[in-house]
């Protein structure tokens, strides 16, 4: 019975912390990350930030420096010797410009969730 509490605690925080990050996710939050993507942010964006880095490396983005330039978005497989896949075939011209549509990537798919 008590084998499986650390996984129905977590469950439940996980829950929870996405019910917070829901609510506080606006067009402020949004455009605050678009300005700035690394660096310092607001506490809520902070927290939202840190939930998308806690997340199985399976539901997680990178982003890879093409050779010809630009940038483009993967996603990680979670599986050790398998290459990430490119999610599709848009590149951006800064890793700014990429961090920002993982983010928004990110926040669609939380959104989404229950």
């Amino acid at each position: 019975m008590w084998e499986n509490a650390d996984i129905h605690v977590y469950e439940h925080f996980n829950a929870r912390t996405r019910t917070y990050l829901k609510s506080v996710i606006d067009e402020d939050l949004i455009e605050e990350h678009r300005k700035r993507p690394v660096g310092q942010h607001s506490e809520p964006l902070e927290r939202l930030l840190a939930y998308f880095r806690r997340l199985p490396l399976s539901e997680q983005y990178a982003v890879k420096k093409e050779t010809e330039g630009g940038f483009r978005i993967v996603r990680l497989s979670g599986l050790r010797g398998t290459p990430p896949k490119a999610v599709d075939d848009t590149a951006y011209e800064t890793l700014e410009a990429a961090y920002h549509a993982i983010f928004l990537r990110q926040v669609a798919e939380l959104m989404e969730q229950k």
